[in-house]
């Protein structure tokens, strides 16, 4: 009786693993040639057929929109004036400005980057027009290093691979970066200290040749200028003076570019 349970919670447990979809973005595949990113006004306008919205509201925090489906990335309870309810929030906790503690219990789910002490945590979250994955890295805490307490989120629509940094605190492993798999878009902190050091983050977007970069996490002219001049020689360099982009698989720019996106609040009368 022992064995035979034994064999009905393993062939259980090998149907579940079946159901999960797999990831086009780790599959062996070359990157589809051309996507297009495509400027639009506001995030309440209906978005064309395959296309998803990226919005930089705040910080490290973006409203993506994809399909039916509205994300927010390190979710702080805050996005702006607008009477609007995500789907789906993100969130890390390696500072309070990237994670609440009381997040609107109307919000669909709730995804915390990190787990019990060290452990990690691990998200798949499969609604059919999107799907929401991480990866787990490690943050500096308490003057020491907590294993697995950032999350990289991974959202896959449209075709599209979208990853969102977090509050990386050092160069992926070959394994991490195989667990990403390709990157279409990337969000990436460009502070050169809180997260890490502007050397080392040039490093993972040149080793991770994502089509479009959006700066992220930068405080002043400064860090943000640092990283654009060094990164000038390899990306071509945007400032279309907006908050947000809407990107399509059709077409990518023929050469890896850096859009600065300026961050604006979510407001009702956009």
């Amino acid at each position: 009786m022992i064995r035979l349970a034994v064999l009905m919670l393993m062939l259980a447990t090998s149907a579940f693993a079946q159901e999960r979809r797999p990831s086009h973005c780790i599959a062996l595949a070359q990157s589809t040639p051309g996507l297009e990113y495509l400027h639009k006004v506001s995030f309440r306008a209906p978005l064309p057929e395959h296309t998803v919205r990226i919005r930089y509201i705040a910080h490290a925090s973006f409203l993506i929109q994809a399909g039916e489906y509205d994300a927010v990335t390190d979710f702080t309870g805050f996005i702006g004036s607008a009477d609007l309810i995500p789907d789906i929030v993100t969130m890390n906790h390696a500072h309070s400005t990237h994670w609440t503690a009381s997040p609107d219990p109307a919000i669909p789910h709730v995804l915390p980057g990190w787990g019990d002490y060290g452990q990690g945590i691990e998200h798949h979250l499969d609604l059919g027009s999107l799907v929401v994955r991480n990866v787990s890295t490690d943050i500096r805490s308490g003057g020491g290093v907590e294993p697995k307490g950032n999350s990289i989120f991974v959202f896959e629509a449209e075709g599209l691979c979208i990853a969102h940094l977090g509050h990386l605190h050092h160069e992926p492993t070959d394994d991490q970066y195989a667990a990403l798999g390709r990157m279409d878009v990337v969000m990436a902190p460009v502070d050169g200290g809180y997260t890490m050091a502007i050397e080392n983050m040039m490093n993972v977007l040149r080793r991770v040749k994502a089509s479009i970069v959006i700066p992220m996490h930068w405080f002043a002219d400064a860090s943000l200028g640092r990283f654009l001049a060094g990164m000038e020689e390899d990306f071509a360099i945007e400032r279309p003076g907006s908050s947000e982009i809407e990107v399509s698989l059709r077409t990518l720019p023929d050469r890896p570019t850096i859009i600065v996106l300026q961050p604006a609040w979510l407001r009702d009368n956009e």
